[in-house]
């Protein structure tokens, strides 16, 4: 397995990707149309945030969205990894891990102190998250009242 930042080609399949991926990291909460996604995503490109891929013999099989972010409290600029998702196929072969590691060493390498990341309570990949070291800073309430 190799882990690096896509090619053009690569990028825009990820983008056509996502919509699915944010419907899935959000456990069918949110269902993104590709115009959606463009207006999440290209502005954190366009600060300097970047894909790390997964591939084996050029065929994606995941990926990460990492840069930076503002505490929105201290004003502290710290690491943020925006997304991270593996495609169906390529599930339980411990690429999420092998993403996450690369990542963390990309951001410590660029000098964060801290990392962060967001994740819906549900979604499975908290555990994940907790074994590689992630702890819960702040949660988000949620309150649905008929309208």
């Amino acid at each position: 397995m190799e882990i690096r930042k896509p090619n053009i080609v690569e990028l825009e399949n990820i983008l056509k990707l996502s919509p699915q991926a944010l419907f899935e990291g959000t456990l069918g909460g949110v269902r993104p149309t590709d115009e959606k996604m463009k207006q999440l995503v290209e502005p954190l490109l366009g600060k300097g945030c970047y894909y790390l891929i997964a591939t084996e013999e050029d065929e994606l099989m995941g990926w990460i969205l990492i840069g930076s972010s503002k505490d929105q409290f201290t004003d502290e600029i710290i690491g943020f990894i925006y997304e991270l998702y593996v495609l169906q196929d390529f599930r339980g072969k411990g690429i999420s891990k092998h993403l996450m590691k690369n990542a963390i060493e990309h951001l410590e390498s660029e000098g964060y102190s801290e990392i962060r990341l967001g994740v819906f309570a549900e979604n499975h990949a908290v555990q994940l998250y907790k074994q590689m070291g992630f702890s819960e800073r702040n949660i988000t309430m949620s309150l649905l009242v008929n309208r």
